[in-house]
């Protein structure tokens, strides 16, 4: 098996390296958090006293980091002069689209090949490895970054060329959150008529409205299978994630001139949600503000 270099252990990176370790690759880890260490130690990674010490000898690097500063600084100040020429680098952050592109190019401007893989899934899925992985970057660097990937997911699609995995990323939970929204509008507006919510589940989850939103992730507690809604709406996916990720998405949007309603519809509204402090309650919790409860 291979050496890889993991950098950024927090809630995703922690299990995503786990798993790695458990496939049977020699993960060498970083995170400034020594909890996170500590965490990677006992799932069988060797803890690294910095980025550049943990990529040193490796023949994949992979970051998952909060945002696009902290990656491209990361890459910058630790990858780029002390990794191997022949390593395979793999952003596994949820960043814009511009960042993720000027990394890939000024990897390639070393000689390195670099891919952007931003995942879906939440937490346990991370934990499970069962995520799915938007990839973009050149055909090459997705076919070596993909046997990694896949000791960490269930899917590893290939969106494009560099920054296309990023792109994807942001579609994708830009339609989330504004789905979320509309589902939860719909039990609303469904317990108001009258309509019992098991009942109105089982009728929407097999006709036209059904939705990833309304039956993996149903936003009532009691009903479908278990979600955050059963424990209170403890995170999953944090409403300040969703954040972020709307704000990415609405970032791009402006950027290529698109129209996205909808979208800036559901951005304003998580926004109110988590002013009300509810940032770290799970982003299916909005449910509890529409009703008048928050």
């Amino acid at each position: 098996m291979a050496r890889v270099a993991f950098i950024g252990l927090g809630n995703m990176g922690g299990g995503m390296a786990a798993n790695l370790a458990k496939a049977g690759h020699d993960v060498h880890a970083f995170d400034l958090s020594q909890d996170a260490l500590a965490a990677a130690k006992k799932a069988g990674c060797l803890p690294c006293d910095s980025a550049a010490e943990a990529v040193k000898g490796a023949e994949a690097v992979i970051t998952m980091l909060p945002a696009g500063k902290h990656v491209e600084a990361v890459y910058t100040d630790s990858v780029f002069d002390n990794v191997d020429g022949g390593a395979i680098l793999i952003d596994c952050s949820t960043i814009d689209v511009e960042t993720a592109r000027r990394v890939s190019d000024a990897a390639s401007a070393k000689g390195l090949t670099a891919v952007d893989a931003p995942v879906s899934g939440g937490i346990a899925a991370a934990n499970a490895g069962s995520l799915t992985f938007m990839v973009g970057g050149s055909k090459a660097g997705f076919e070596r970054a993909e046997p990694f990937l896949s000791k960490m997911g269930k899917a590893v699609i290939h969106a494009g060329g560099a920054g296309a995995g990023q792109a994807a990323k942001a579609c994708n939970n830009m339609l989330l959150g504004a789905t979320m929204v509309a589902t939860c509008e719909a039990f609303l507006l469904a317990k108001k008529l009258g309509l019992d919510p098991q009942k109105f589940f089982d009728i929407a989850s097999v006709s036209s409205g059904q939705s990833w939103s309304m039956t993996s992730y149903c936003p009532v507690p009691g009903v479908g299978p278990e979600t955050p809604a059963d424990r209170d709406y403890a995170p999953g996916f944090a409403t300040a994630l969703m954040l972020k990720d709307l704000g990415l998405a609405m970032a791009a949007a402006e950027n290529a001139g698109a129209q996205v309603p909808m979208g800036a519809r559901a951005q304003e509204l998580y926004e109110q949600f988590a002013e009300a402090g509810n940032g770290g309650k799970d982003f299916s919790g909005i449910i509890k503000m529409l009703d008048g409860k928050e």
